[in-house]
């Protein structure tokens, strides 16, 4: 897919791009793939914008982008939350833990569980799945909050997968092609 250049935005176009790099400091390449399409760049900004600051924290936020990035073998989104997944201050270790949707951490390992299984068998999810999650701590608006990151993750793999899009990030990060995700 082409890059929209931000020089030749204009319009609502220009005011997402203007507000993806007041966040940012810059417009990263997917933004402009996105770019294609004004109205899907604006949801994306409002519901990620609305993503902000999550009961779930972070750090857990990124475990999952990591997950799902891995799961669906996405070079540029593996690349860019590797980025923020070390600017949230997970380690190495703990980055390399959650492309595997593991954590030493119970509560963060039985999270990333049910994120394998909203990647793996979504169609199996019952009411039961939940019901596990609050049993390790999470409220209900914590559980909505996964499956809102895993969704947006999702999306921007997709986006990035059929666009090929360049890698603008400081880590260029590989799938590890371990999961069996059939890809």
């Amino acid at each position: 897919m082409e890059i929209i250049e931000t020089t030749s935005a204009i319009g609502s176009l220009k005011d997402s791009f203007q507000e993806v790099e007041k966040k940012m400091g810059r417009v990263p390449n997917m933004f402009k793939i996105m770019g294609n399409a004004p109205n899907v760049l604006n949801a994306y900004i409002k519901f990620s914008g609305a993503l902000n600051n999550p009961s779930i924290g972070q750090k857990f936020a990124e475990q999952i982008a990591l997950a799902t990035a891995e799961f669906n073998s996405c070079t540029y989104c593996l690349s860019a939350h590797t980025s923020f997944a070390y600017n949230a201050g997970l380690s190495k270790q703990e980055i390399m833990e959650a492309r595997r949707l593991d954590s030493p951490d119970p509560k963060i390992d039985k999270g990333l569980k049910f994120v394998e299984k909203l990647l793996r068998s979504h169609h199996a999810l019952s009411p039961d799945d939940a019901e596990q999650l609050k049993q390790s701590g999470y409220t209900d608006g914590e559980i909505l909050e996964i499956i809102a990151f895993v969704v947006r993750n999702i999306f921007t793999n997709y986006v990035n997968i059929i666009s090929q899009t360049a890698i603008d990030w400081n880590e260029i990060i590989e799938p590890s092609n371990s999961n069996a995700n059939g890809h």
